[in-house]
């Protein structure tokens, strides 16, 4: 523990012309106190650590001071890769790697780059979790991200619906899609289909029996293979059909409250408009509760004509706003 600290601290000062004692506390996650001891303890060492005293002092590297120790170790390298989804490399434990592996690839750059993460972290960051909603980390996902890079199989107990089922399974990679968490991996041995779990409904983790590491697929194709399957998700909620009438405005309209897909679909094979400039399409939805709380969106620029159960359940909604607002 100590030892990473004090090359932590030998590459913190390295990359930069000096820190102040507060800094790399605050860095080291340790206290005053801590810096000064390690900094005595490098300096024992033979490594050059001089520290200025006065209230501009702090802690530099003399005489040119370079450390090997830069090599990026397997882990770090990974985490690399990473380093622009800091919330994601948190909730999967990589976050003391990343950084690691940062300053790493800091100390090794020439000095006038080494400003070139915190140019870029200034500029891009991506924010994964969707608006209005809570992000929650499943409590299982560190165990699950460790046997994803290890290709350690696992075995887990999976809650669906009202029952809770135990798989073997491969784990081959995971997703954060609008922050949640999901795992793709094969059950029920090499022969398996590849499968997609939520990772926040895994009840229980741990290690298969056996040997506990399985041969990866190395044909699989993680961003192909969950492409395919988010597609096969959208169709196979959308069980019910409903025939809708709408304004050029709502044409343009309905893509952002239904799914984009069986709109553009829809639109693509609706005839010519009619005499008032309307259009109208059979949409493929999930049920006619959800088409009804989509298409409100819409308000009079949609007009449903099939079911009829819909269309009156619509003429009632318009009856109550006319009341509400005479």
């Amino acid at each position: 523990m100590r030892a990473a600290r004090l090359i932590k601290m030998v590459l913190l000062l390295q990359a930069r012309p000096s820190m102040t004692g507060a800094e790399l506390a605050r860095e080291l996650e340790v206290s005053e106190r801590t810096v000064t001891r390690d900094a005595a303890a490098l300096s024992e060492a033979g490594v050059p650590v001089y520290a200025d005293r006065g209230r501009a002092g702090g802690y530099r590297l003399i005489g040119g001071y370079r450390t090997r120790l830069t090599g990026l170790g397997r882990t770090e390298a990974e985490a690399l890769f990473l380093s622009g989804v800091p919330s994601a490399l948190r909730e999967m434990g990589l976050a003391d790697a990343a950084s690691a592996a940062r300053l790493k690839v800091s100390a090794a750059l020439l000095p006038e780059l080494r400003d070139a993460s915190h140019t870029v972290a200034q500029r891009f960051h991506l924010d994964a979790p969707g608006w209005w909603q809570e992000p929650q980390t499943p409590s299982l996902l560190p165990d699950v991200a460790e046997a994803v890079w290890d290709d350690r199989r696992l075995t887990v107990r999976y809650r669906r619906r009202d029952t809770e089922v135990d798989r073997e399974l491969e784990p081959y990679g995971l997703v954060l899609k609008a922050g949640v968490w999901y795992l793709a991996a094969r059950a029920d041995g090499p022969q398996g289909d590849f499968r997609v779990y939520r990772v926040d409904r895994l009840a229980a983790v741990g290690p298969a029996p056996g040997e506990g590491r399985f041969r990866r697929d190395e044909t699989f194709d993680l961003p192909a293979f969950w492409e395919e399957r988010a597609a096969q998700f959208a169709r196979s909620i959308l069980r019910e059909e409903i025939t809708v009438r709408l304004t050029p405005e709502g044409a343009r309209g309905l893509r952002h409250v239904m799914d984009r897909t069986a709109v553009e679909e829809a639109v693509r094979s609706a005839g010519e408009p009619d005499g008032e400039g309307r259009i109208t399409v059979s949409l493929p939805v999930e049920s006619a509760e959800v088409a009804y709380a989509q298409l409100l969106a819409l308000g009079p620029e949609a007009e449903v004509l099939a079911p009829p159960e819909l269309r009156e359940r619509f003429a009632a909604a318009a009856r109550r706003m006319n009341d509400l607002y005479r």
